[in-house]
This record gives C-alpha cells, structure tokens and sequence, in this order.
C-alpha cells in the first residue's frame, strides 16, 4: 500500500474510532459511505505512486463565483472533490467535458490541463482533498487560453 493510501487509512479509521468512543448509546449508529474511490482519475488514467517522499494532505473549501471560469491549470498532485454546492462543467484539454452537481465526488486529473466553469447564477463549493508529497505545488497555471473543446462551434 502506497503512503498516501496508508495514511489515509489511518486517518479514517482514527476518526471512526473517535465516533465510536464518543457514541455511548447503541441507538447512535454511524454510517459510512464510499463517495469515490479508484486507482484512476475521472478520465480513466492511473494516478501516480507518490510512495518514495514524505506525504503531505491539503484540504481546501473551494467557492468559485457565479459566472466565474477557473483558469487552465493542473495538479501534479491526487486531489479528490465533493461538489457541495452549485454545478461546475469541467473540461479537459482532451476535450472531455465532466458536469458536476452537488453530491458529486472526482477524482481529479493529474498533470493534464483542464479548467472548470460555473455557468450558474449561484456560487460552487467544493471541498478537496490533495494528497501529495511536501514541497509540491497543488496546482500549476497553464495557457493563458482555455483548450478549445472539438466539439464546440467557431
């Protein structure tokens, strides 16, 4: 098992471990459910083996405006998301397109260029997880210009 997914591992179980501590009466239960989970990216890619550094894990509550598209970049870092709120389109510089809503997971690209776009009235908020090793930047700005997606018209 690789660092990252140990750590992780860890992290889980000393938190169910803590609830269940805290839950003195059998009547509270607790529930746990897999919200993405993979060795891939959400465009079928492997993600790396970030095994042979120190692991560092960044989480981060992400608004993005109505309106507001990101700008082209990419992770060179495993990053996971859950859509909160709002509804972000994520394209790909592949041209693959990914509509998220609220209740969503990703697993996130990782070293491609994409950018997202809240074309809604109301902001997003996601809340991601990066797991990566220390030093390494979360994400890196691309081209100035999104990739144009082939599907699109002139």
């Amino acid at each position: 098992m690789t660092k990252p997914a140990s750590f992780l591992l860890c992290l889980t179980m000393a938190v169910l471990s803590i609830s269940k501590v805290r839950s003195h009466e059998p009547s509270q239960g607790i529930t746990v459910e897999v919200l993405a989970k993979s060795e891939n990216s959400w465009d079928g890619k492997s993600l790396p083996d970030f095994s042979q550094k120190q692991t560092e894990v960044t989480v981060l509550r992400i608004t993005i405006a109505p309106k507001a598209t990101l700008p082209v970049h990419k992770h060179p870092v495993i990053n996971a998301g859950y859509m909160v709120s709002g509804h972000l389109t994520v394209h790909s510089e592949s041209g693959q397109v990914l509509k998220l809503k609220p209740g969503d997971a990703i697993i996130e690209l990782v070293d491609q260029f994409h950018y997202g776009v809240n074309e809604t009235d109301k902001p997003v908020v996601i809340v991601v997880v990066y797991t990566g090793t220390t030093g390494t930047p979360l994400s890196i700005k691309g081209p100035s210009k999104p990739a144009q997606d082939p599907k699109s018209k002139p």
